[in-house]
């Protein structure tokens, strides 16, 4: 399972650094000692993001992103068959979903809490891992 620092989630969720901690603090979001440092399951930050898209004003944002950029996210959810597999991501403020073969996810190893990045043109939405 993946795992992130904090900065690493702030960016994913597009919220500052400060804010994660904050969340932590309060308790919305779990973490875990891994070697002495502070980590955020992945799961658990694919679960806060998935609700805060549920509820996109509770979120402070930092700025809009342009639909012609690449949108770093975390991937939230994965419906595979034996041939198409349906990829859902968080990136920011943003739900995207992208349809792609089943190979390609399996390739890239996208299951939910793993970060990915979304690259918007038109009508496609490419998945590629950082």
């Amino acid at each position: 399972m993946s795992s992130y620092r904090i900065p690493e989630a702030a960016q994913v969720l597009g919220v500052s650094d400060d804010t994660v901690r904050r969340w932590i603090e309060a308790g919305r979001l779990e973490t875990a000692d891994e070697g002495g440092r502070t980590m955020v399951p992945g799961r658990a930050l694919a679960d806060l993001a998935v609700s805060l898209a549920d509820d996109p004003e509770s979120v402070p944002r930092a700025g809009s992103v342009s639909a012609r950029n690449r949108l770093p996210g975390i991937v939230t959810r994965v419906v595979k068959d034996t041939v198409m597999a349906q990829v859902e991501l968080i990136c920011g403020p943003y739900r995207l979903v992208s349809l792609m073969s089943s190979e390609a996810a399996e390739e890239l190893g996208l299951e939910p809490g793993v970060r990915a990045i979304a690259s918007v043109k038109s009508t496609n939405v490419v998945v590629e891992r950082p």
